[in-house]
């Protein structure tokens, strides 16, 4: 089944919820394989009136920024911006390297990566990272105030998330933990229905808005910002793969965890990839797992074989939701989330039914509207 219908289906499905590596080099990217732009007149108008319906996460803003160019900044600039790239302003750290809080001249807060040259990732995708962030714009993608290529040094300047990623709010709270401070508490189901909901806006934009389609390739919670309003931003798009898609990598990218079965078998890419990705992170959302976890008993360090049985069985989604939530979440959701996360995490072989549950879900969209 194509994983874009899929996509399609989960916003439809969202919005009816009730809240509020070794291996060969992968190849250059052409540059004539560089020129995104917006399928139709048509999509862009379903897209807008889907920003309209649900009056959230700064749809002018985002409009804003389709217009605006990344800017190029000497190193001296953001040095200057990071206070010299002070322990006290760092962020955080991933595979790119270091991620530094810094305020620009014109005042303007933001999130300075710089690229690591010792790490796993390189030019090649500092490189993509600023074509796909400078061509593509929407409200739950991350947006790329500016790059720096100045000698040697490599830095990415993003817009400022103030509430960090999705692991920092999801995956770091210790479900004993009977008395938690405001700024740990637990997330409600409120909130984690709306970051699903950006996430599969984001996807949904990269597969059939994007022309060609985009293949994020490292969707986890880690890679979704969220900002003052908890408003879910994809970020990190060094690993994307622009279309045709279909095509086999040579080099298996992602993380362990989130990759989809067939595509660390055969190397198989395709948009399926990414809608396999999110079911895993749909998954993190209602227990409040890590995708791999090995503090955990080696039964259910893979979150999803954990999952699996509890999947295969309706009776049995309440097993899944996370103890932090304390049982407040309309069951009806609860389990219409958890059979998203099943149809995106099945094999290709379940096509069939996942066409049966895409109707189903089209008709309950349809009596929410």
């Amino acid at each position: 089944m194509d994983g874009s219908i899929v996509v399609v289906i989960m916003v439809g499905c969202f919005a009816c919820f009730r809240p509020a590596s070794a291996g060969e080099e992968e190849e250059e990217v052409p540059s004539s394989a560089l020129r995104l732009s917006c399928s139709s007149s048509s999509t862009r108008r379903r897209n807008q009136q889907r920003q309209a319906a649900a009056g959230e996460c700064g749809g002018d803003a985002a409009s804003r920024n389709a217009t605006e160019r990344a800017r190029a900044f000497t190193y001296g600039e953001l040095a200057a911006a990071t206070d010299n790239f002070r322990a006290e302003c760092l962020l955080g750290e991933g595979g790119f390297g270091r991620v530094y809080r810094g305020r620009l001249e014109s005042g303007q807060v933001v999130a300075v990566k710089q690229l690591d040259r010792e790490g796993a990732q390189g030019n090649r995708e500092f490189v993509v990272e600023v074509l796909m962030l400078s061509l593509l714009h929407h409200q739950n993608l991350v947006n790329l105030v500016g790059y720096c290529a100045d000698g040697e040094q490599r830095l990415l300047v993003y817009e400022y998330m103030a509430l960090g990623s999705l692991a920092d709010h999801l995956l770091l709270l210790l479900p004993s933990s009977e008395h938690q401070s405001s700024s740990t508490r637990a997330l409600s189901w409120e909130t984690r229905m709306r970051v699903a909901l950006g996430a599969a806006r984001g996807l949904e934009y990269l597969h059939e808005t994007a022309n060609p389609p985009v293949i994020y390739r490292d969707l986890k919670s880690s890679n979704v910002l969220l900002d003052d309003a908890f408003c879910p931003k994809l970020s990190d798009f060094g690993l994307a793969k622009l279309g045709p898609v279909g095509d086999r990598s040579p080099r298996v990218m992602g993380t362990y965890g989130y990759c989809a079965p067939e595509y660390v078998r055969a190397g198989n890419l395709t948009v399926k990839t990414d809608v396999y990705s999110f079911g895993v992170l749909l998954l993190e959302l209602v227990t409040g797992r890590r995708a791999v976890d090995s503090s955990r008993p080696l039964p259910e360090q893979l979150l999803v074989s954990w999952a699996r049985p509890m999947l295969r069985d309706g009776k049995r989604y309440r097993e899944l939701a996370d103890p932090l939530l304390r049982g407040n979440f309309p069951e009806r959701d609860l389990k219409q989330a958890v059979a998203v996360a099943a149809m995106c995490l099945q094999d290709e072989a379940d096509a069939a039914m996942t066409l049966a549950y895409l109707a189903e879900a089209a008709a309950d969209q349809a009596s929410c509207s």
